[in-house]
């Protein structure tokens, strides 16, 4: 409502570095990240629960799931015209639904754990047996192409560019008039054993990972293990944690010698002591931020266009 989203941006009380743009390829960590940031919600306030786009197939069944973890107590769904593929989500259908990682309730699943009290009726996924409470609004618009998907893979890419860009805004000094290029500004200098690294989306071969790294959009996380490192590093994670993210930067350098990281962030210092974990995603930094920097002479790193199509 105040206008797109990088024009407002604020710091989350709690977030949680997903690290890619669909969580298609792993929707079993999306809910485990779901049930941990909304774990801190103390519900002295309202909440809105803004949920995905994609509500065809599988998106369909994991939106049954968030409406059974999240026992909402309105659901607004806002339909397509002319489009029959998704059924009001009352709460009777969402009974009575499987989700995609939890069973409705014409699929027997719970066992009665002692008759004496009503807390005790669980079922195996720890979930309520009763229908779910809420009021559904439903919103059908009666012009045409109203919700048409067309370009909006095209416009979520634009939007998060936008993001990425306001955010690394807050890198420039606010007492100066000019715009000081990325490659001026002075990175943090982090040690190799000081922090873990992972690889979300993909697996990277250990003697690869500082090629994957460097120049690389990451997530400043903070997880509850102490670092521990025999040598002087790198220190690599074999499992992707859920964990606190604290902001972002962008890893400008590695130095091998030094065994140094060098992060561009406009995370403050008292927040980044908190962080001993680099999360690498999927989420590219802009290409304008590569190809427009003033001040580089010469071949600009990591940007070609000399391409080999037969790769």
């Amino acid at each position: 409502l105040p206008g797109p989203p990088f024009t407002h941006q604020q710091t989350p009380r709690k977030m949680v570095y997903y690290g890619q743009t669909s969580c298609e390829q792993d929707t079993e960590r999306y809910l485990d990240v779901v049930k941990y940031v909304f774990s801190c919600y103390k519900k002295e306030v309202p909440l809105v629960i803004n949920t995905m786009g994609w509500v065809k197939g599988e998106g369909l069944l994991l939106l049954i799931d968030l409406i059974r973890l999240l026992s909402p107590s309105h659901v607004v769904q806002m339909d397509m015209c002319d489009w029959k593929a998704m059924p009001p989500l009352t709460p009777e259908h969402v009974h009575l639904s499987a989700g995609l990682h939890t069973k409705g309730k014409q699929q027997p699943r719970c066992k009665q754990l002692d008759v004496s009290a009503v807390e005790s009726w669980k079922c195996s996924e720890g979930e309520d047996v009763s229908a779910p409470q809420y009021k559904l609004l439903y919103v059908h618009p009666e012009f045409p192409r109203a919700g048409a998907a067309g370009e909006a893979r095209v416009h979520s890419g634009i939007l998060r560019d936008m993001s990425i860009l306001g955010y690394l805004g807050h890198l420039q000094y606010p007492d100066i008039g000019a715009v000081l290029p990325l490659h001026s500004l002075v990175p943090y200098q982090v040690p190799f054993s000081a922090v873990a690294l992972r690889v979300i989306h993909t697996d990277v071969a250990p003697t690869n990972i500082m090629y994957a790294v460097n120049a690389s959009w990451v997530g400043l996380c903070c997880i509850p293990d102490e670092i521990r490192c025999q040598t002087d590093g790198p220190v690599l994670l074999t499992q992707t944690p859920i964990c606190d993210c604290l902001g972002f930067g962008i890893v400008r350098g590695v130095d091998m010698e030094k065994k140094l990281y060098h992060i561009l962030t406009p995370v403050p210092p008292e927040k980044l002591r908190l962080v001993n974990c680099l999360l690498l995603g999927n989420i590219a930094i802009p290409n304008c931020v590569l190809v427009g920097q003033q001040g580089i002479e010469g071949e600009i790193p990591y940007v070609t266009s000399d391409y080999n199509y037969s790769i």
